[in-house]
């Protein structure tokens, strides 16, 4: 009788362990199941689907189209329809009217005093004006008086009642750095694009950055502002360059020199080209690396967030069966387990120590120059790594010099340019080296030579335009070499990493869940013994 019962007791836990198994690994399947599906789906959402409803969307346009161009066609009375409307004339009531012109007489006085007195350093002014449909509008702009602000929006046609400025909103508009965004490569791109197509039309300087202001005043507006405080210097007599130097960090170093001595040479309008197709093709370089960057960054955060999911949620639910069982935890098994009960326990202080550390290698990164300088000296020597940043670093740098010298700008003011254009400490004291061999009479290619950062080949072809006279054209030559050398590094680099992170990943994920089965083969063993 006994013996019957232990058998069935043996066979009960048999059956239960086997259903443990089957369970498990039914659920991974159904989890690979439904990845796919879902994959499917979203990728029958992206193609097929897709263009189905751009096809319903455009032909329900063209037919809205078709019929109210009929229809106004058929029949003379709607030729109304067709002229454009008339502005709307906005109306105030009176004691609207009545605090507007408050303001305005405490405005004039202030313009008879202290808002004559310009100031040594800009600040940003917020006004309120009336425009010519008799609209209020407010804005800001940057300035050094409210006198010059005023003569500003005057002679821009507005009425003005009101112009105010704060320590909060200089620091909130100009002196903050974390709220002001210089122009990025692509809205660069655009302004120096449009610039020229203006200029080349026969429109005035001036005239030209009002009506690119006016295109960014919708959705950026600190951008148009910056737009409308050069407008507002050159109304003052001020030059281009100078005054986009005065827009605190909202155009490049390198911009502003290239209008300068594009200026002093009358050659604007091709400077302006020339740098609309340098910072198209930085941009380009720049989209390709962030495109090689961001497959192994998705499969990376992926791949953390299933294994940690397994590693909280699934595997205690194992725990349980093995500690139910009076199974012996041992090897790998063991490991998984202690990770797990660890991360479970402390994921958010973990969490917040990552966070905290992200914080602070960012911040060292961008103000401490020795912890700066350690980091790209062990990046550089990464196998590589390192190709990539040396090919990038070098395009960019002799793709600048090649403008600066072909626009005539002095060499000691070219390689304090290239000095601010990058942020390698290696390449900068290789550029503030060859300052001081300027200075010295020495050769720009002896700061070049035997340095671990510049390979053999750009240094003879620097050497070789010096001898020359033609260093302009080689170090262009250099750039487009280096350039061709950095795109396929780039794309070379897709296929490289691919295979990585998918070995990687199987790896990982294998590893946990061979951890997981392996307890479970040993105790439908001891079960069966």
């Amino acid at each position: 009788m006994n013996n019957e019962v232990g058998s069935s007791v043996s066979s009960n836990k048999k059956k239960s362990i086997f259903n443990y198994i089957i369970d498990f690994f039914k659920g991974i399947f159904l989890v690979i199941f439904y990845i796919f599906s879902y994959a499917f789906i979203g990728l029958k959402a992206c193609t097929y689907d897709f263009f189905v409803y751009l096809y319903n969307s455009l032909s329900w346009k063209l037919d809205r189209a078709y019929k109210r161009t009929k229809s106004i066609a058929g029949s003379s009375d709607n030729y109304d329809s067709t002229k454009k409307k008339k502005q709307k004339v906005y109306k105030y009531s009176a004691k609207t009217m009545a605090k507007l012109e408050k303001e305005y007489q405490e405005l004039v006085n202030d313009l008879q005093g202290s808002g004559a007195t310009r100031s040594k350093k800009a600040n940003i002014y917020t006004y309120k004006v009336r425009d010519k449909n008799g609209k209020i509008v407010t804005g800001r702009m940057s300035g050094l008086s409210k006198l010059d602000i005023n003569s500003f929006l005057v002679n821009e046609g507005f009425t003005v009642y009101s112009i105010k400025t704060s320590p909060l909103s200089n620091f909130a508009y100009s002196d903050a750095p974390f709220l002001n965004r210089g122009m990025s490569n692509k809205e660069l791109e655009f302004l120096l694009t449009q610039l020229s197509t203006y200029l080349k039309a026969g429109i005035t300087l001036n005239d030209a950055i009002k009506m690119l202001s006016m295109q960014l005043s919708k959705k950026k507006k600190n951008k148009a502002r910056a737009l409308q405080a050069i407008s507002y210097e050159l109304t003052l007599g001020s030059s281009f360059s100078n005054a986009m130097e005065k827009q605190s960090g909202m155009f490049p170093a390198l911009l502003i020199n290239m209008i300068k001595a594009a200026e002093a040479s009358g050659t604007l309008i091709e400077t302006l080209d020339d740098m609309a197709n340098y910072y198209t093709e930085i941009e380009e370089t720049n989209k390709q690396m962030r495109s090689a960057m961001m497959y192994p960054l998705i499969i990376s955060v992926f791949a953390i967030g299933v294994i940690t999911f397994i590693l909280i949620w699934v595997i205690p639910k194992f725990v349980d069966i093995y500690s139910s069982n009076g199974i012996e935890i041992k090897g790998i098994t063991k490991v998984v387990i202690g990770i797990s009960a660890f991360l479970s326990k402390n994921i958010l202080l973990i969490l917040f120590i990552l966070v905290i550390a992200v914080i602070v290698f960012v911040a060292a990164f961008h103000y401490v120059k020795a912890f700066r300088r350690s980091v790209q000296k062990f990046l550089m020597h990464m196998p590589v790594v390192k190709n990539i940043i040396m090919y990038k670093e070098l395009s960019t740098i002799t793709k600048t010099f090649a403008s600066l010298l072909r626009n005539n700008v002095y060499i000691t003011e070219s390689i304090d340019i290239l000095s601010k254009i990058t942020t390698n400490e290696i390449y900068k004291s290789i550029l503030y080296r060859t300052v001081n061999n300027i200075v010295k009479g020495e050769k720009i290619s002896e700061a070049f030579k035997d340095h671990w950062a510049i390979p053999d080949i750009a240094y003879f072809m620097i050497v070789t335009g010096e001898s020359t006279g033609e260093l302009d054209n080689m170090m262009q030559k250099v750039s487009e070499y280096y350039q061709g050398l950095h795109r396929n590094v780039v794309n070379n680099l897709k296929s490289f990493i691919e295979p990585i992170m998918i070995a990687g990943l199987a790896l990982v994920v294998g590893g946990v869940i061979i951890a997981v089965v392996v307890p479970m083969f040993e105790m439908y063993k001891q079960i069966s013994m």
